[in-house]
């Protein structure tokens, strides 16, 4: 079948490939045929090598389309349903799980050192333990979760991760209050996302901050109520706050720098929730004392810091309502072939999401 191969970490180019062949099916397992999948910034970052990831491998992570076989031992999946991908999917059984944490189950990283593709050459690994840039791949079965039949399938996708992530962090973990206020730094597919968490949960103010204008323009259809550049922030916190600082601040970007600039502008006793993916040697630091006499909570947020079963399912229900807009997200389209494209435009934060038709 057709994927799309990175062979090195480091590389920016992926060779698009027609002999790969997804591997692994057996009990518990599921065979399924991708119709859309969305090209996130984590992917670009595993290439990059920001987020470990051992290569050659298959990126792409956010996924859906129907399940072509089911293994020994799967109940509640059939040949034909339509699905999305679950790229962290919740054991049920271990200590977070049982706390009702599954965000922080990692019975799904244990899946991400096995290859689950072969070529002529050899073993090919699938991001996050799934690799979504392929025309099939062979998963556990909690990563197939069954959507309605009014869930276009570039949508599921987006839900699959993006939207899933944004909104959680603004609606389960940073817990927004209506008529606070809120900035989001970093206004790609994720940050638009919890733009519109923070809009649902009622804030009265949302500064949208990206270097990138089109970004901007976008944020502003998307609910926040203004936008600007990052030499703009500190204007817009004495305009906004009066100089006291933001009562949230979301950093989705994934770096120390932008964090730090985060914290600087959430006010004291307020909320700092990092929802970006950054480096295993890229360190936010904080002096002592202010992290006593400040008191700002710090909150990272995972997958959208909430059980993405039942995000899932609020993700779908406030789009039937007309409460966030996920069409207007997928800003590029392309087939398989096209995905460098698709990559150079998200490298240069030309499109918030690409949807990879397959």
């Amino acid at each position: 079948m057709r994927a799309a191969v990175l062979h090195e970490i480091g590389q920016e180019k992926l060779e698009v490939l027609d002999d790969v062949e997804a591997v692994g099916f057996g009990p518990g397992k599921v065979r399924l045929r991708i119709r859309a999948t969305g090209l996130c910034h984590s992917d670009v970052s595993a290439m990059s090598g920001v987020l470990p990831q051992p290569a050659p491998f298959i990126p792409g992570h956010e996924g859906a389309g129907e399940v072509v076989d089911i293994g020994d031992g799967v109940t509640g999946l059939s040949a034909g349903d339509r699905v999305l991908v679950c790229w962290l999917p919740a054991c049920g059984a271990c200590p977070s799980c049982k706390r009702g944490q599954t965000q922080l189950c990692l019975a799904g990283f244990m899946n991400a050192g096995t290859p689950n593709f072969k070529r002529p050459g050899g073993d090919v690994f699938g991001f996050a333990g799934t690799g979504t840039f392929t025309e099939e791949v062979v998963v556990g079965a909690g990563c197939a979760v069954p959507i309605p039949d009014d869930v276009p399938f570039e949508i599921a996708a987006l839900i699959g991760c993006g939207v899933t992530t944004g909104l959680g962090a603004a609606i389960n973990t940073a817990k927004v209050e209506p008529g606070s206020s809120v900035a989001v730094i970093g206004c790609g597919g994720v940050g638009i996302s919890t733009i519109q968490g923070a809009r649902v949960q009622g804030a009265a103010q949302i500064i949208a901050v990206d270097p990138v204008a089109s970004r901007r323009e976008a944020a502003l259809r998307f609910g926040a109520t203004e936008a600007v550049a990052p030499d703009g922030l500190a204007d817009a916190k004495q305009r906004v706050t009066g100089g006291e600082g933001f009562d949230y601040v979301f950093e989705v970007v994934g770096k120390s720098a932008t964090a730090r600039t985060a914290y600087e502008n959430t006010r004291r006793g307020g909320t700092l929730c990092v929802v970006g993916a950054g480096a295993m040697d890229d360190n936010f630091q904080v002096n002592m004392f202010e992290l006593f006499f400040d008191e700002k909570r710090i909150l990272p947020s995972m997958y959208g810091g909430g059980d993405v079963l039942r995000s899932y399912e609020r993700a779908i229900a406030l789009w039937r309502a007309g409460r966030i807009d996920l069409e207007s997200m997928i800003t590029h389209r392309v087939r398989l072939d096209g995905v460098n494209d698709a990559l150079d435009q998200m490298r240069t934060g030309e499109s918030l999401r690409t949807c990879i038709e397959l």
